[in-house]
């Protein structure tokens, strides 16, 4: 590993790039142990990075901005790599937003906005990147990013860039098949209607207006737990059994939001998967539904 970083910083010497990292710095949970090394590339420092870490056979992690993970309290070896500050510049082109894949759903948003283009209202109290939002196909209060997204640029395993379409990228319920192909989300195009800028912002409010009534969002967490499963909701199934305000260590079940596991302070992963595993076994055993968690895990548990 020792030498894999001395020809990382050889070749990338303006590269961002820390040891024994906390994860928790790095996660909206505000939990997960240290990354061996974490790296935050620029656009340009991204492939070359990928293909030193290919050549030396050292494990790489992918990060946007930490929105929907829980990394364990054993952190992640290898090289974590962070699709984030460096890469977030956003603009608009005629009815289009581009946004590069680090920058933030909620500023593409405020971009398109300020040009009067609508139709990403929804996105704009999702906490994510548009990296991570185009591989989770992300979506809230009736609206995907599917609905929007006109292609992805995207970096293959093999180094090459290449734009797929809204239709290539397979686009589902919190799925894509940007994992399964190894493809590393570079930049995305939204195509938008032009709207008014007044309208679209009133629009903008209403929703984080019930955002911030229905959803625990004074607390850490990762957004909603577990996947809507069909014919149900999750958070609902989850109160009628009885676990709104479940607690294990620091980890608990939103008395706000049944859908929602918080960080009430000091929480450790172990806690919070614990605490999933019990919901999922309580809810199983009363309705035989099977939840399925959306929050994806990291590292060593």
């Amino acid at each position: 590993m020792r030498q894999f970083i001395d020809r990382v910083r050889a070749q990338l010497p303006e590269l961002f790039l820390l040891e024994n990292e906390p994860m928790s710095r790095h996660t909206t949970f505000g939990i997960g142990g240290p990354a061996d090394w974490f790296a935050s590339p620029r656009r340009d420092e991204l492939a070359p990075l990928f293909a030193l870490a290919k050549a030396a056979a050292v494990s790489v992690t992918v990060l946007g901005n930490g929105s929907n993970v829980l990394v364990g309290d054993g952190g992640i070896r290898g090289l974590v790599v962070e699709i984030g500050g460096r890469m977030n510049a956003v603009r608009t082109e005629g009815n289009c937003v581009v946004a590069e894949a680090g920058a933030l759903l909620a500023s593409a948003a405020a971009a398109a906005a300020h040009v009067g283009l609508g139709g990403m209202e929804f996105a704009a109290g999702i906490p994510g990147s548009v990296g991570g939002a185009a591989v989770m196909n992300a979506g809230a209060y009736g609206g995907e990013i599917k609905d929007i997204l006109r292609s992805a640029l995207v970096l293959g395993p093999d180094g090459e860039q290449k734009e797929l379409s809204v239709c290539e990228l397979e686009l589902g319920y919190r799925r894509s098949c940007i994992p399964q192909m190894g493809y590393t989300v570079l930049s995305a195009v939204f195509a938008l209607t032009p709207d008014s800028e007044e309208q679209i912002r009133l629009r903008m409010s209403e929703l984080n207006r019930r955002r911030s009534e229905k959803q625990p969002l004074e607390y850490p967490s990762a957004g909603s737990a577990f996947k809507r499963p069909e014919g149900y909701f999750a958070g609902k199934l989850i109160m009628d059994a009885g676990l709104s305000g479940y607690r294990v260590g620091g980890a608990q079940v939103s008395e706000k939001h049944c859908g929602f596991v918080i960080n009430r302070g000091g929480a450790t992963a172990a806690d919070v998967r614990q605490l999933l595993e019990d919901v999922r076994k309580r809810v199983r055993d009363m309705f035989q539904v099977e939840l399925e968690p959306e929050v994806k895990m990291l590292g060593s548990f």
